[in-house]
């Protein structure tokens, strides 16, 4: 019997849905199933979900879609794509995002749990890892670095302030400016950065979409600091740096 860990299953074929939940029902899981992704969207907004699997198409939302929505929405449920050989081609191409797995149509019972349990255990490790990364960043007592302009950076409050405008970031935003500005110079792969700011370790073709997002709404925070914003600096195709001050 499994660990009962919570999963939903996203499909419009109710033969489909019906089959993948009996097997993993028996197999001890919480098991849930929508018709389309406008429908898992909503679940995973409102209940804590291990591991999805996911048609790749469907009416109305693509599996696609609804992954990168999902990305905002559950960044810690774990994807597992489902598709018909047909559709082969655009489930690799998937894996650029946040899916590391799929399962190909008619899957036999083992394929299934097999699947299931190796993404689970990817989840539980990135879980880990992520708890362990922040636990050495929590250690680890908060500096506030003033800059050579005078803009005083408090990260143990999250704050940015120059004057009379002070700026409140996020946890996520606010380590990215920590690593950046500590290390004055020093250029951060991306997947250098999702390791320190996130907690886990990704490939090398995931970690710059997991990150851009990231550095461009910071980006457009520090916009009110204007000189701060432009000191952090892409490397194209590689990463970024927080450029020094001025000797």
């Amino acid at each position: 019997m499994s660990t009962r860990a919570n999963i939903l299953i996203v499909d419009d074929e109710p033969v489909e849905r019906l089959t993948l939940t009996e097997i993993l029902r028996l197999d001890g899981y919480y098991v849930a199933s929508v018709a389309n992704g406008e429908a898992a969207l909503d679940y995973l907004r409102s209940h804590h979900v291990d591991l999805m699997i996911l048609d790749l198409r469907m009416p109305g939302m693509s599996g696609i879609d609804v992954v990168k929505v999902a990305d905002r929405v559950s960044p810690d449920t774990e994807i597992v794509l489902l598709t018909a050989h047909g559709s082969m081609e655009t489930a690799i191409e998937a894996l650029r995002y946040r899916v590391h797995d799929y399962l190909l149509k008619p899957a036999s019972p083992t394929q299934i749990l097999d699947t299931v349990a190796r993404g689970l255990a990817r989840r539980q490790a990135k879980l880990q890892h992520k708890k362990q990364a922040q636990s050495a960043l929590s250690s680890q007592e908060a500096p506030v670095i003033v800059l050579g302009d005078g803009t005083r950076l408090d990260f143990g409050k999250r704050q940015v302030e120059s004057g009379s405008t002070r700026l409140s970031l996020t946890p996520a935003e606010g380590r990215l400016l920590q690593v950046l500005v500590e290390n004055p110079g020093k250029v951060f792969t991306h997947r250098d950065l999702v390791v320190l700011i996130q907690g886990y370790s990704t490939t090398q073709q995931e970690a710059p979409e997991i990150l851009r997002p990231l550095v461009s709404r910071l980006r457009q925070k520090l916009a009110v600091f204007p000189d701060l914003a432009r000191r952090i600096v892409s490397v194209r195709g590689t990463g970024y740096f927080f450029e020094p001050d001025e000797p």
